[in-house]
């Protein structure tokens, strides 16, 4: 990464602007063009520094629902139940961990009815059993980490 990506990456943790070009808009603030933002983003994704660019929905607000999910793994299937995990739409991201629950992951679906079922076709595809743990309170922290 140069000065430039770290740059994007700062300005970028702050959000995009709401506006009908918002990648012209945080790259004037950069100093940049606005190509030259979607490709350097578009490269620093391709190269694993960034997992996503997007917005963060609060999406029981629209009707959906979330929760965290956990289950444990076999470390000789662990690869084989991570693809199988991460194949389905509607899990978020997914991480690893030295636990006896060793890979939580995140369900994100349209409906709360929806998530049962995912968890069951989770169980049902990998063999492995799911832990639920819906959120029970939510609270927001501001992370912000300047590269």
């Amino acid at each position: 990464m140069d000065d430039i990506d770290r740059a994007i990456i700062n300005q970028l943790q702050g959000g995009l602007p709401v506006c009908e070009r918002p990648y012209l808009e945080a790259a004037r603030h950069i100093g940049i063009s606005e190509k030259e933002l979607i490709d350097r983003l578009s490269q620093l994704l391709e190269r694993g520094v960034l997992t996503r660019v997007g917005p963060l929905f609060q999406i029981e607000r629209m009707g959906g629902a979330f929760t965290l999910a956990a289950l444990h793994a076999p470390e000789d299937r662990y690869e084989q139940v991570a693809q199988c995990v991460n194949a389905l739409p509607q899990v978020a991201h997914n991480y690893a961990r030295t636990h006896e629950l060793n890979m939580w992951f995140v369900i994100a679906t349209e409906t709360p009815d929806e998530i049962e079922g995912v968890i069951a076709r989770i169980e049902r595809d990998t063999g492995c059993k799911v832990f639920n743990f819906p959120k029970s309170r939510e609270y927001f922290v501001e992370m912000k980490l300047k590269v």
